[in-house]
């Protein structure tokens, strides 16, 4: 039976994180047995206590916060699965919709899959106006520079062959890890299959700012045209 790594990176969420990790063990996926890594990077709150409390889990503590990028290099490095994906902390994304994520790359049907909050026609609230808006403004310079046809290209549920996202190198540590990944994949001629997800946006606590806007747009830029 194929491993499926699910990498949690978390920074400070000990009102949402013991909930989502039970979630993520309930939920059924098919095909696969489940590995759980959660990397807390640096939380300065009382998520490591809640931690601490876990079972059936593989966690990694990070001494001082390093940014999402980082906390999901140290993921891949320690994940033993086939196939991995990331998960956030925040309760914003139904682990139930891992599965949806997986089932193409089980079936042989892709190598990347992108779960898509705009393909999910009940999905009727965002997080925001600015949020909203910059991340069709991202996944419109996506398809652009790239000749995709993406419609959600910041999605938290971004999932790969394992053997795939290990042979690239991840130079962003921050959030531009996202749009860095979906560049160099998308350079290699691979296509990334999207599938539509629910969404459950939360209004306050988010750590993405607009500044990780500007520079998700830049680093489309800088690696569209440089290595």
């Amino acid at each position: 039976m194929k491993k499926l790594s699910i990498i949690v990176p978390v920074y400070n969420e000990k009102k949402t994180i013991e909930e989502l990790l039970k979630m993520v063990k309930k939920a059924k996926i098919d095909g696969v047995e489940k590995e759980i890594i959660v990397i807390d990077d640096g939380s300065s709150d009382s998520t490591s206590s809640v931690l601490t409390k876990q079972t059936e889990i593989k966690i990694i503590y990070q001494s001082k916060n390093q940014g999402k990028g980082a906390a999901i290099k140290i993921g891949l490095q320690n994940c033993s699965g086939d196939i991995v994906i990331v998960q956030d902390a925040d309760l914003e994304y139904d682990p139930n919709d891992i599965n949806l994520c997986v089932k193409p790359i089980l079936d042989g049907l892709a190598k990347v899959v992108y779960g898509s909050r705009e393909l999910q026609k009940r999905n009727k609230k965002h997080s925001s106006y600015l949020f909203f808006c910059g991340g069709k403004i991202v996944t419109l310079m996506t398809n652009l520079l790239y000749g995709s046809h993406l419609t959600d290209e910041p999605t938290c549920y971004k999932c790969f062959k394992t053997d795939l996202i290990k042979s690239i190198k991840i130079d962003n540590n921050d959030f531009a890890w996202e749009p860095e990944i979906t560049a160099k994949i998308l350079k290699q001629g691979i296509k990334i299959k999207e599938v539509p997800v629910k969404y459950f946006p939360r209004h306050q606590g988010k750590k993405i700012t607009y500044l990780d806007g500007f520079k998700a747009l830049w680093t489309l830029l800088k690696y569209r045209f440089h290595d």
